[in-house]
């Protein structure tokens, strides 16, 4: 009995002293999705030796401490409003444990991959991989799915699961379940053939009193906006620091030819200017196929911001896949791709317009809050990031729910939903604005209510009282946030003026008007706006409010625009010369 006793302590005292080694082979799933998502259809089992980057996010160590930073930095009421981060402090907030770092480390080894096969960066490891590999680590099955809209083609998978000791210390792997592609995601821009043309500036002497011509209501022109928003005459000074970013995908490329047509016909004081364009991960630059969705963000970022430096991000990762190839392959990830470029940048410009978003259902959950907290990070760091809301209402399609159990609901869009982002709806017509039916808007079923919007948003809800019930969050985050004209600009494409429409264009839009509000602040020895909910939520007094108008979509009538907030254009359309003087 002596020696048992005796033995029994000492295995308990071992225990204690040394925990047990965690076991990288007992799984549970991380995510899946119940069918093959919408648009996709299977093709093949990958092949079993293609070699492909496989990321892994470790979990950020104070990511909550960076949240309630930014809170601080951003709220007009707060001591330290303004005082943003510099990227080695951010960097020290986002740093993994050092335990996380050693459990992936020791996780790769148990799969016999070492150093040589991995890429760390501060909270990501990209581990070079075959889909046999890949397939042992993740207890998943990698297959050739093809997406007949875009002729894409991928490799995901529909469910992955990842060590339960690894559960708590990773956020995210990549490519798994997100199956939206570059080519796949939706630009929220359209061609408008039946509206006629506008050439030259004719409305010049309309506008030259103030007063906003009612041919604005159809074809909007760099003289429209500026009286609409009240930018006209303001004259920028601060080009040596301030810049506009605008984030391009899908092989769209910014023209410098038709540009310069533009400015002929729109800004002639502008003539001679021109954009950086930046290539990341392979984008190309091919001045032989001008986009229609560049071109729009770009001449109107540079119409309404000159001489402001103007930068565009030609974001490539769509090759066609080729189940022969043993050369490792792009993966596709469109919003991790362009984020991780852009923190590896000296220099990142103030403000960021994208015009492009997925359906945040077709987003797994993980992957879509790891993404919104890279846009907090830019937040923290004084950048202001502009989305536009989509152009399917509250959502287009059946609506239905893609969780099995087909239940029809409201559509939000992501990145659209992202509490950290800055969320552009449309309007159309003038004296007054009226919001356009296509308008996204809505409330995100991944994300709660941030405390910054609740004032706006409660009192709608309110008042909504039973419509819609059960289509929506209730507590999800409401977007959008703010709006502007979208549709009727006339834009040069490959020599020729069209006439565009979207949501596309009522983000680069806003994205002006900040970009001046940032010069003027600059100017005056100030910092860069950086994340604006809470400051333009605080100051709603500085848009022009717009009542009328509604976003249908899903078989439904969707929300109706009306005084103070509304999910369909937000606070509304920016007054520069308001917000000029809050500033």
């Amino acid at each position: 009995m002596f020696w048992s006793a005796t033995l029994l302590l000492t295995v308990v005292h071992l225990c204690l002293a040394k925990p047990l080694a965690p076991r990288w082979d007992n799984l549970a799933e991380k995510h899946s999705w119940a069918d093959i998502p919408r648009g996709w259809e299977y093709l093949s089992p990958a092949p079993a030796d293609m070699v492909f980057d496989l990321r892994v996010g470790l979990k950020q160590g104070k990511i909550e401490d960076l949240i309630e930073n930014l809170m601080e930095t951003s709220d007009p009421n707060h001591e330290r409003y303004g005082k943003h981060l510099s990227q080695a402090e951010v960097d020290t907030l986002i740093a993994p444990h050092p335990e996380s770092v050693n459990a992936v480390e020791s996780w790769l080894d148990y799969h016999g991959i070492g150093a040589q096969h991995t890429n760390w960066s501060n909270d990501w490891v990209i581990v070079r991989v075959t889909v046999a590999q890949a397939e042992r680590m993740l207890g998943a099955k990698y297959n050739v799915y093809h997406h007949s809209a875009s002729s894409e083609r991928v490799v995901r998978t529909l469910s992955y699961s990842l060590p339960r000791d690894l559960h708590s210390r990773v956020d995210v792997v990549a490519p798994t379940t997100y199956f939206a592609t570059v080519r796949s995601m939706r630009a929220t821009s359209f061609l408008q053939p039946n509206l006629k043309l506008t050439e030259g500036v004719s409305q010049a002497t309309d506008i030259s009193n103030g007063r906003v011509p009612a041919s604005c209501g159809t074809k909007i022109t760099l003289e429209c906006l500026h009286t609409l928003y009240n930018t006209k005459g303001y004259v920028p000074t601060s080009t040596a620091t301030n810049k506009i970013g605008v984030a391009g995908y899908l092989d769209e490329f910014a023209n410098y030819a038709d540009l310069e047509i533009f400015f002929q016909k729109f800004r002639k004081d502008a003539v001679g200017s021109n954009f950086t364009t930046i290539q990341v991960n392979g984008g190309g630059n091919d001045q032989n196929k001008p986009g229609v969705e560049a071109n729009l963000d770009i001449q109107y970022t540079t119409g309404i911001t000159f001489p402001t430096p103007n930068i565009y991000y030609s974001t490539g990762g769509s090759p066609p896949f080729k189940p022969d190839s043993q050369t490792p392959t792009n993966t596709n990830e469109p919003y991790l791709d362009w984020l991780n470029f852009i923190f590896n940048q000296t220099t990142i410009p103030q403000v960021i317009s994208t015009s492009y978003g997925d359906d945040e259902q077709t987003v797994p959950r993980d992957y879509a809050i790891r993404v919104c907290n890279m846009f907090a990070r830019l937040g923290s760091m004084g950048t202001t990031v502009f989305f536009s809301s989509g152009d399917f209402g509250v959502g287009g399609g059946d609506c239905q729910a893609n969780d099995g159990t087909k239940q029809v609901r409201f559509q939000p869009s992501f990145p659209a939903s992202c509490p950290f982002v800055t969320t552009v709806g449309g309007t159309v017509k003038v004296n007054p604005e009226t919001a356009v039916d296509f308008s996204g808007g809505g409330f995100s079923n991944y994300f709660l209510q941030p405390p910054y919007q609740a004032k706006a948003v409660i009192p709608y809800l309110a008042n909504l009282k039973l419509k819609n019930a059960g289509l929506f969050n209730i507590a999800g985050r409401a977007y959008p946030d703010l709006a502007a004209q979208g549709a009727g600009f006339q834009v040069v494409v490959n020599k020729t003026v069209v006439s565009v429409g979207g949501t596309s264009a009522s983000a680069p839009a806003v994205a002006g008007v900040f970009t001046l509000l940032n010069d003027f602040r600059i100017a005056n020895g100030k910092p860069s706006l950086g994340f604006i909910n809470p400051l333009i939520y605080s100051r709603a007094s500085g848009f022009n409010d717009i009542v009328s108008g509604s976003n249908p979509g899903c078989g439904s009538e969707g929300f109706t625009a009306v005084e103070g907030w509304d999910p369909v254009t937000g606070l509304g359309t920016p007054d520069f010369l308001k917000l000029k003087e809050m500033l």
